[in-house]
């Protein structure tokens, strides 16, 4: 997606997940054309806050915090996971990392299916969690909860998306998040419905603050 012509409002999403910042743009693009939101790969740098929250709402209310202070700027943060049930809510904030801090995507998958490899499909639960915080300059600040309920495959398939989403059925699906279609996951993902949920109170405090940027 190429930047709008004019921008009104200009938001920091507090992320260099290429992938979160694009998907964030395409569903705020469509409730709000004019707030154009940028990644920190195009602001200054500055010291990143270490997510050590025990909760999903925790971690993306400290990295919001950190970018607005650090750029004067609204900003948003999120901090998302996979909930298994079958696993007592692991791996949960720690999902990034659960293979260790290095870990890739794929290594994250490999390990997730071996703790897995004897649980039965009907006991194979598990939902994506998405804890979306907005700070603004003044101090005021949101946070809004998506989820999305589903199941675990045996196998991964397809490589659209990414984390886990090779791995997971969406309920109601019958195929992993790796083989929707962008516009298919935007529409259930957990990140969506925080997303689609956090945008019109993003829209109703910049308005109040009068945050007015000419592009």
């Amino acid at each position: 997606m190429t930047t709008p012509a004019r921008i009104h409002h200009r938001v920091v999403l507090a992320t260099r997940n290429r992938a979160k910042l694009d998907e964030l743009r395409r569903i705020l693009f469509s409730a709000a054309p004019d707030v154009w939101v940028v990644g920190l790969s195009e602001v200054r740098q500055y010291p990143e806050p270490r997510e050590t929250e025990r909760d999903f709402e925790g971690n993306a209310l400290l990295k919001a915090r950190a970018c607005c202070a650090a750029t004067g700027l609204p900003a948003l943060a999120d901090d998302s996971g996979l909930v298994v049930d079958v696993l007592n809510g692991m791996p949960g904030v720690r999902s990034a990392r659960w293979a260790g801090p290095q870990a890739t995507d794929a290594d994250n998958n490999d390990l997730l299916l071996r703790q897995l490899f004897d649980v039965e499909p009907a006991d194979r639960t598990a939902r994506f969690v998405c804890a979306m915080a907005l700070v603004l300059p003044d101090g005021v600040e949101h946070v809004r909860r998506g989820e999305m309920p589903g199941r675990l495959a045996v196998q991964s398939s397809g490589h659209q998306g990414f984390g886990y989403d090779p791995l997971f059925v969406a309920e109601g699906m019958a195929v992993t998040n790796g083989e929707l279609g962008v516009a298919a996951k935007d529409a259930i993902s957990h990140r969506g419905r925080a997303v689609r949920a956090i945008v019109p109170v993003l829209i109703s405090e910049l308005r109040r603050l009068g945050v007015q940027e000419d592009g």
